[in-house]
């Protein structure tokens, strides 16, 4: 079993990933990051990092983007990392991602935080 990083790290590569992985098993592409399938020992310190939410467990994939099970897997088949290659084909070819992407927060909230919000700040009723 692996983790995967899927399209939402395209043209962001915040990192925080790779300062998390003990094994060192994540490597940069030009445009996105990618995961080595083999090296990664599935301990699940790269996923809460993520300010965008880009890393899934292999199972846990979006239909939207399974296929970047193999993008991760091939770009580490077809050279070795550092080499300076660039992307996989898939990333490579894709526009330029949405500049929103770089305005992202560092510290998402998610639903599960909202539900215990302390509102205590009145609202205007003007």
């Amino acid at each position: 079993m692996t983790y995967v990083i899927a399209q939402p790290c395209v043209d962001v590569k915040d990192r925080a990933c790779v300062d998390e992985c003990p094994v060192d098993c994540i490597h940069e592409g030009e445009r996105t990051l990618y995961i080595d399938p083999d090296g990664c020992v599935d301990c699940h310190a790269c996923e809460p990092v993520c300010p965008v939410e880009a890393v899934f467990h292999e199972d846990d994939l979006p239909r939207q983007w399974a296929h970047y099970r193999s993008v991760n897997a091939e770009f580490f088949e077809l050279a070795s990392p550092g080499d300076g290659r660039g992307d996989h084909r898939v990333v490579a070819a894709l526009p330029p991602q949405s500049s929103r992407k770089r305005d992202i927060a560092v510290f998402p909230v998610g639903r599960e935080d909202t539900d215990d919000v302390d509102v205590w700040f009145p609202t205007s009723t003007s």
